[in-house]
């Protein structure tokens, strides 16, 4: 495979609860007031990414998988997912609060939906003044039951919500409630799954005075109780990846550019994203150079060895996988 820095089309999706800060500040073409969610890179049945440069421009994701398997996406991954990619980036703008809701874990998804799991982490890139987001149950005494009856008056004494500010970064496994607040824009790293159950959606109606369905019985089977937030506590240092997040689904850091910077991922057997989140850079593999902006996403295969930044300042998150076993992760055929 000849390697290069990868760009896929976006792929937009209107949500209730969605602005306009993707396509007016990120550069998703849009004339939607309503956008919610960019996937950038998607291996979800029926939203399968397309290639927007280079080489391979026009070709699917699932192209660049089956042709190139492993110099694609590392020979680990491979064993561990076969051609399905494993995770789903995105970003994400919310106008209005998202449902509170919660993902299954792996055994819940493949039991009931034959899929993937839902464990993911949230980079908070913006936030109005006081934004908040819902970050699991208020404690570990409060039973799972009071699920079935959340409302305007008590919604505050079930949840534990926590107010947010740019930078701020959360892991969010499978099993823990939670949702974005008004005012917040979010670059996510997800595995690839689209299973919400929603408990709670703050009593609002669609366009056609209709409330959104409810799936509280799944929710109460998925929702599991966790001893912290999940906040990662970092400090950010110029040229050099801090680790935000380390789990077995996805390995993520960040690092601020300034200048000219090298990374050797020889030794790294895995696919490798890069998300803006500030600023805007040139990245170059073998001497095939392209510019990340703020709100973009770049996917560089796993057969690189040199990646070169350079940047006046930026910004950076780095995402790859490190699959710990493989047989636990492969779907029912």
């Amino acid at each position: 495979m000849r390697a290069y820095p990868i760009k896929f089309k976006p792929i937009l999706k209107e949500k209730i609860w969605g602005g306009e800060k993707l396509s007016q500040f990120m550069n998703k073409n849009s004339d939607s007031k309503h956008i919610g969610e960019s996937w950038e890179i998607s291996g979800v049945q029926d939203n399968i990414s397309i290639v927007s440069n280079g080489l391979y421009k026009g070709k699917s994701l699932n192209d660049l998988i089956k042709l190139f398997k492993g110099d694609f996406l590392g020979e680990g991954n491979i064993s561990a997912f076969g051609e399905n990619f494993p995770l789903l980036i995105k970003f994400l703008d919310a106008k209005t609060n998202l449902s509170v809701q919660v993902h299954p874990d792996d055994t819940m998804a493949k039991e009931h939906h034959n899929s993937y799991g839902k464990t993911e982490m949230w980079y908070i890139m913006e936030n109005e003044k006081d934004a908040e987001i819902v970050l699991g149950l208020k404690n570990n005494k409060i039973s799972t039951e009071v699920l079935d009856n959340i409302n305007a008056s008590n919604v505050n004494s079930i949840f534990n919500v926590e107010k947010v500010k740019q930078g701020d970064c959360y892991f969010i496994p499978a099993g823990k409630v939670h949702a974005i607040g008004a005012g917040i824009l979010v670059a996510e790293i997800q595995q690839t799954s689209d299973i919400t159950y929603r408990v709670y959606d703050w009593d609002r109606k669609d366009d056609k005075g209709e409330q959104r369905e409810l799936h509280t019985d799944m929710a109460k089977k998925a929702t599991k109780k966790f001893s912290t937030n999940g906040k990662s506590n970092y400090k950010i240092k110029k040229d050099k990846p801090i680790n935000l997040v380390d789990c077995e689904f996805f390995t993520t850091s960040i690092f601020k550019l300034k200048g000219l910077h090298k990374r050797d991922y020889s030794k790294v057997d895995s696919f490798v994203v890069f998300m803006c989140v500030e600023g805007v850079a040139e990245i170059t593999v073998n001497n095939n150079t392209e510019f990340i902006f703020k709100g973009e996403t770049i996917l560089i295969p796993a057969n690189s060895k040199d990646v070169i930044f350079n940047s006046q300042g930026a910004k950076m998150l780095e995402v790859f996988i490190e699959p710990k076993d493989a047989e636990s992760k492969k779907l029912a055929s």
